[in-house]
């Protein structure tokens, strides 16, 4: 709506259109299954705020609001006020407290004061202009009095009271001096958040080398712990350039089929027995989970002979070698000698002629043949 389509009576002052401040589809919302059901008040005492980076809260609706997911509202803070989106309300608050095994005081959480006003979010659009110059100036301050760290970012409140300093670094900082800078340079209450890599690689956001936008831009809120064991599970070459993500820690997705690998080396003999066998000794080299194939060298510090055992026959040589038998072939024994494919589908269909057609009229050849029979049958 424009200015122009505003019909303005002599005398009176022209009405602004209202604005609709919406945050659309955000990484920090779940999802309600429950959304449906009509409105039940018994659930309406606790809602859930979300904020900027990732910050959440739980807030008590005194005032009995009837709020919906994406509304702004206006709640408690410390000091003064701040802008925020109900990101989850109803019965669901409930579960997502029991889930997070918190047992909140209701007497004792901060309070929705109200849907936010025009006012307020005024004031609000107003702080949120000032976070990226404070940022950049905050930067030169801490380089200037030699801190080693990183201000990621800044969140004003929103009565611009209050902002909070997003910062990264790898060891202990003191900060008390920054914080009486900052304080006399923008004249603000200071509060100090140390967050990791993988939360400033979220609120960055990037492509990753699948080609797809980071995991934790999109979908990640919890970040769960990944080591170099869950590579080795999953029998992946310990190499710390492909490991690693953006955010120079190991991978988010290393725990994704981790389980599934888990799951099926459970009856997979030991990968430190060498096998014995009457011509010398079997040592283990590499593994393909799906197929459930061990690879064993005749050398045990290169690859050198490589021959592909099923696990079956692993486990039936290991039995031979404890009754001091020592087998003369690797495979020998072995069910038909072939490869088991396991239940992966993708393993059972090749990639590259699953969507060839076994028809060989198609084929250039087979048109050439039947061409040349036709004129056959015309001479004749």
């Amino acid at each position: 709506m424009t200015n122009e389509d505003i019909q303005v009576q002599p005398g009176e002052e022209p009405v602004k259109p209202e604005i609709k401040y919406k945050s659309g589809a955000h990484k920090l919302n779940e999802y309600n299954w429950l959304a449906d059901l009509p409105f039940d008040a018994r659930y309406n005492e606790v809602v859930e705020v979300r904020f900027k980076n990732t910050r959440k809260g739980f807030y008590r609706n005194v005032n009995d609001l009837k709020l919906e997911v994406d509304d702004l509202v206006a709640v408690e803070a410390s000091p003064g006020h701040d802008i925020g989106y109900v990101s989850m309300t109803g019965f669901l608050v409930a579960q997502q407290l029991k889930k997070m095994k918190i047992r909140p005081v209701i007497d004792e959480m901060k309070k929705v004061y109200r849907k936010a006003r025009p006012v307020d979010l005024q004031k609000w659009e107003e702080a949120k202009k000032l976070e990226i110059p404070t940022m950049l100036r905050s930067r030169k301050i801490a380089e200037n009095l030699g801190l080693a760290m990183k201000i990621g970012d800044v969140e004003y409140q929103g009565d611009k009271t209050k902002a909070i300093f997003y910062y990264l670094a790898d060891e202990r900082v003191d900060f008390r001096q920054l914080i009486k800078v900052l304080a006399e340079e923008f004249h603000i209450r200071i509060e100090m958040r140390q967050i990791g890599a993988r939360q400033e690689a979220g609120r960055i956001g990037g492509i990753g080398t699948c080609g797809r936008e980071l995991c934790c831009s999109t979908h990640v809120t919890n970040f769960v712990s990944v080591t170099t064991s869950h590579a080795r599970y999953q029998d992946l070459s310990l190499n710390p350039q492909k490991l690693a993500g953006q955010c120079g820690k190991l991978k988010c997705c290393l725990n994704y089929e981790l389980d599934c690998y888990i799951d099926a080396q459970k009856e997979f003999p030991s990968r430190e027995i060498h096998l014995e066998l009457s011509g010398g000794t079997a040592y283990f080299m590499k593994m393909e989970v799906h197929t459930g194939v061990y690879w064993y060298s005749t050398d045990p510090r290169i690859a050198a002979n490589l021959t592909p055992v099923p696990v079956a026959r692993v486990r039936e040589i290991i039995q031979l070698n404890r009754r001091g038998i020592r087998p003369d072939n690797l495979l020998e024994g072995a069910t038909n000698n072939k490869m088991e494919r396991g239940n992966d589908l993708l393993l059972q269909n090749s990639g590259l002629t699953r969507f060839e057609t076994k028809s060989r009229n198609r084929d250039g050849k087979g048109r050439h043949r039947q061409f040349h029979k036709k004129n056959e049958r015309k001479q004749k």
